[in-house]
């Protein structure tokens, strides 16, 4: 089992079936053809040669197969890393330079390294401080851009590199007089095919296709001659190995955009995963072994040519659609691609770079989300404007900029929410001797003589000011006719050392007052935390109840003792219960 867990193919390699592989030779092989324009157009967006698309689907596919829970994520170049590494690549280095491949390289090692590290001490919880609207308003920001950038493959003119879309396109209006007529129309032919191939039926690899339209046209018409810009050569052969190369100064500046694309990949990645994976249910998903796996799909890379890779959605889509059923489905694409470097190179010569700025611009504008914001607007206007000022932030200021403040956006909403929580004011339901919401329902009975609080959180010290702000002014509406006050502490989960300051002056200032203190539904951890800070003792055992009834009965002098009076010290003696 240990083995397993952290090889995962030795889960189902030992059980594969024939049946099995007739799914995943089909999935392979789909997802293989389709990997091959996409690897050299999402290259060409990382500022790369196009080959280097090939190289990051050989071994990292293989790699991730091993190692990888998810049976059906195919893994490899994708639109979102190939943006975050062509802008903090291209800062440091010329574009297509051999110093800006080395960077390229280096960068997919770091990524793997922090990735690895991350699953490796079980850490893959952080992504959750990306909120949902964050990666949606980043994500779709991020698509308009690198669509956009690709304008000046599509117009067949030069426009210098930016990640912001209005100096793109007012560069473009400037130019329109020079655009290259053959090229536009080439690539707007590749684009009007690939949509239709994927609406007439979404598993044949439209892109593919658009690679052989792209260039038959280019090289039957001879339109190099008019100025259509080719791939050209495309080098033969496998990567060779080295071992990536970098300095102090530019590990310091390439580790942050490093660890965005560590966690934004990994969401990529981890999402698609699961949404495939429900749809399976003989096997589970684990995040930290797929960091693990991502981790070293990068590591493995790094050293055979490969720049940052991750789990993509349309692929991952297609391969299941196809039939994959393991890991194997991925080795096979990953064969593919190798056979295809050994052999295959050279019919590319004549590929129109309009065809793959074609295949990148069709797959990045799938992924602008125009509906989440309108469902958000609906439901919560809180993440609907943090996911517009992401988007604004991510299309205004840059995409690293973008993230960082969709980041910092996703962290104060957290704080903010955890800091005032809902905390209400609970009366009873006649005739029913249950307590509900107050300012929720209607014809509930209301005393002033008790007030019955229910605070929803955890109380700790980021959310005490808050509790003990609140109860003053529920105290102070109740005025002189207050004798009893009954905090219902069914969802307070943890309390910590603050709390427990806090509660214990809380209890003594009204205790003084002659304001009797009851608690309700208090959960086994919370009671052993209040008697080992002692403060059982100050509330008085006798003032804890099961239930708001069984306190208000007490109050009325209608109630026996305190049902659970003889028996709580044996709770809170047995600790982490």
């Amino acid at each position: 089992m240990k083995l397993k867990s952290f090889f995962p193919i030795m889960d189902w390699l030992p059980q594969y079936t024939g049946d099995q592989f007739k799914g995943d030779i089909s999935a392979g092989l789909t997802v293989g053809v389709m990997l091959i324009p996409q690897g050299m157009a999402y290259a060409m967006l990382a500022g790369l040669p196009p080959i280097y698309g090939l190289y990051a689907s050989t071994l990292p596919l293989i790699l991730y197969a091993i190692l990888g829970t998810s049976r059906q994520l195919a893994v490899g170049p994708v639109a979102m890393v190939s943006l975050l590494t062509a802008s903090s690549v291209g800062m440091l280095a010329e574009t297509g330079s051999g110093s800006y491949i080395a960077l390229a390289i280096s960068l997919a090692l770091i990524v793997g390294l922090i990735q690895f590290f991350l699953g490796t001490f079980r850490l893959g919880f952080l992504v959750n401080f990306l909120s949902h609207p964050v990666i949606s308003g980043f994500t779709s920001a991020a698509a308009l851009i690198i669509g956009i950038s690709q304008l000046k493959h599509l117009l067949g003119v030069n426009i210098g590199r930016s990640h912001h879309i209005h100096e793109i396109l007012l560069e473009a209006i400037e130019k329109i007089a020079s655009v290259n007529i053959p090229t536009l129309l080439i690539g707007l032919g590749g684009i009007a095919l690939i949509i239709a191939v994927r609406k007439f039926n979404r598993s044949i690899p439209g892109s593919l296709l658009a690679v052989v339209f792209g260039i038959l046209v280019s090289w039957g018409f001879g339109l190099t001659e008019s100025g259509v810009k080719i791939v050209g050569e495309v080098p033969k052969g496998l990567p060779s190995f080295g071992i990536p190369t970098f300095s102090m100064d530019m590990l310091g500046t390439l580790l942050p955009i490093a660890l965005t694309i560590s966690l934004v990949s990994f969401m990529e990645s981890i999402a698609v995963a699961k949404a495939v994976q429900a749809k399976h249910k003989n096997y589970k998903v684990i995040p930290n072994q797929e960091l693990i796996a991502l981790g070293a799909a990068n590591i493995g890379g790094a050293f055979f040519q490969s720049y940052p890779v991750t789990g993509g959605f349309s692929r991952t889509a297609v391969n299941d659609q196809a039939g994959a059923r393991t890991g194997m489905a991925s080795i096979i694409s990953a064969v593919l691609i190798i056979l295809t470097l050994l052999f295959l190179t050279p019919l590319f010569y004549y590929l129109p770079n309009a065809i793959l700025a074609a295949v990148i611009m069709v797959a990045v504008f799938g992924l602008i989300d125009y509906k989440e914001p309108i469902h958000l607007w609906h439901t919560d206007r809180g993440d609907f404007w943090m996911l517009i000022v992401t988007f604004v932030a991510t299309l205004s200021l840059g995409i690293e900029q973008g993230i960082g403040i969709g980041v910092i956006l996703s962290l104060a909403m957290m704080i903010f929410r955890s800091t005032r929580p809902h905390m209400v004011e609970l009366g009873e339901v006649p005739g029913a001797k249950v307590y509900r919401n107050l300012d929720r329902f209607t014809d509930l009975k209301k005393r002033d003589d008790i007030l019955i609080v229910r605070f929803d959180a955890q109380l700790y010290f980021a959310n005490i000011n808050f509790f003990q702000e609140r109860m003053s002014e529920l105290i102070r509406a109740k005025g002189e006719h207050l004798k009893a006050i009954i905090i219902n502490a069914e969802s307070i989960g943890y309390m910590d050392s603050s709390a427990m300051h806090a509660l214990e002056e809380f209890v003594k200032k009204y205790k003084a007052r002659n304001i009797k203190i009851f608690f309700t539904g208090v959960i086994g951890p919370v009671r052993d935390a209040l008697n080992r800070a002692h403060l059982l003792d100050e509330i008085g055992k006798d003032r804890l109840f099961m239930t708001v009834q069984q306190a208000v009965d007490v109050i009325d002098g209608e109630g026996a003792p305190n049902a659970l009076n003889g028996r709580l010290e044996n709770y809170t003696l047995q600790t982490n219960k």
